[in-house]
């Protein structure tokens, strides 16, 4: 219960940020009057939206699909080579190696090509936001998976438990936190992911929009798209963090701070 209005509170101050922001915002532009094509105030931002929001919903829709469904897929890819790393040494030079390189090259290069091979479709974003996204998750759910007690491991081996046992009631229980940790980063990879299949071949969502309002020379609904990003990627941030709430309420992270002089 406590970790749950724990987790509104920080819902709440962010909120009181953002707001903040967007006040600070609309004052700097109101004293410095920069051209609108160089920083438009919020409340002309938000006109724009308002003209057309089934415009910017359906093209946020889109992203957030798309998003989702790369995340997901990273998420399952990333155990499933977590676990071929922690059980062969052969698996972990060969998975790691391609993972160092495949994440070392930037990929609106990689793009292009995935254009090439997938089509203009959905397809192409989803494999871009998989390859961003999964890095994290393999990375975070190897140390998790790695981070158990040997006593524990032993006492399994003792009482013969067998290997797919040892890794689904001691091994996977015990790198869940991590995991939490990798899907927290992972799931704004996977939006990043999205946008850039979008600038390279889209014709819907976010990413779209922002290219056809630069060429447009219209960047108050540039700046439109770029607040549902950020928006999106908040609440998707703070959606993986409630399911580890309520998936690890036990785990140390989750419990109240105790302030000092505070009960």
């Amino acid at each position: 219960m406590m970790g749950l209005w724990s987790g509104s509170a920080g819902l709440r101050s962010t909120l009181a940020v953002l707001i903040g922001v967007v006040l600070l915002w609309e004052a700097a532009v109101w004293l410095l009057a920069p051209p609108p094509i160089i920083l438009p105030p919020p409340s002309r931002i938000w006109v724009d939206f308002i003209e057309a929001p089934s415009y910017f919903l359906r093209n946020s829709w889109y992203t957030l699909s798309t998003t989702l469904v790369g995340f997901v897929l990273s998420v399952v890819l990333g155990v499933g080579l977590a676990v071929a790393i922690v059980n062969s040494r052969l698996a972990e030079r060969i998975i790691y190696t391609l993972l160092v390189a495949l994440n070392s090259l930037p990929k609106v290069a990689l793009a292009p090509l995935f254009v090439i091979w997938m089509g203009t479709g959905i397809e192409p974003k989803i494999a871009i936001a998989v390859m961003l996204a999964i890095f994290s998750i393999v990375v975070d759910t190897v140390l998790g998976l790695r981070s158990v007690d040997p006593d524990a491991i032993a006492l399994a081996r003792v009482n013969h438990a067998s290997p797919l046992k040892i890794l689904v009631k001691i091994r996977f229980p015990n790198a869940l936190p991590s995991l939490f940790v990798g899907m927290k980063v992972a799931i704004s990879f996977a939006l990043v992911g999205a946008i850039v299949g979008e600038f390279v071949a889209g014709s819907a969502g976010l990413g779209f929009v922002i290219l056809v309002a630069q060429g447009q020379f219209d960047t108050s609904r540039v700046f439109v798209a770029l607040v549902l990003l950020g928006l999106l990627g908040t609440i998707l941030f703070y959606i993986v963090e409630a399911i580890e709430r309520l998936v690890l309420p036990w785990h140390v992270s989750q419990r109240a701070v105790e302030r000092p002089g505070g009960h």
